[in-house]
């Protein structure tokens, strides 16, 4: 019985070799593997916003800032510039009207005070960038504002899988 077991592994093991590999992740200029598309399903909105603010506030208790909590009017204008974004093609400050996150705040009815934007275009998750815009002097400061309370945080995704993301904080 004991041979008849090696011999079934032994077979097994052979059969795994012989087993064709997945071709190797493709690499980009830098050569490491290019990011896999992140694809946001139907349903995952509020998993996905909920694990970015429990991220950003264990960021800023470790900093020892006080916690943030969302505030629907800068949800709602981070929705419009991510949105925007994508039609325009290119992640900036600037709205397609030429608005600045300041005035898109204040479009939503926004009265508090505005500290600042925080933009990306990427293909990967909300973990992710939120681990570069760690990775940034200026923007690592924004998120670790003593004065923040309030956040907002929303993004686009296009057909394509890429992501436009955008952060507003407050006081």
């Amino acid at each position: 019985m004991e041979r008849r077991s090696a011999l079934l592994l032994g077979a097994a093991a052979a059969l795994a070799a012989c087993a064709p590999k997945p071709p190797p992740a493709p690499l980009g200029s830098d050569g490491r593997p290019l990011p896999k598309v992140y694809h946001i399903n139907p349903g995952d909105e509020s998993a996905i916003s909920y694990r970015m603010l429990d991220a950003v506030n264990a960021l800023r208790q470790s900093k020892g800032a006080p916690e943030v909590a969302f505030n629907a009017e800068l949800i709602a204008a981070c929705a419009a510039h991510s949105r925007d974004m994508a039609v325009q093609n290119r992640p900036w400050h600037f709205g397609s009207d030429g608005s600045s996150p300041l005035v898109r705040v204040q479009r939503v009815g926004f009265t508090g005070k505005l500290l600042g934007e925080l933009i990306s275009e990427t293909y990967q998750t909300e973990l992710v960038t939120l681990s570069d815009w760690m990775a940034q002097a200026d923007t690592r400061a924004m998120l670790l504002d003593q004065r923040a309370t309030q956040i907002g945080f929303s993004w686009f995704q296009e057909p394509s899988g890429k992501l436009w993301w955008t952060m507003l904080l407050a006081a």
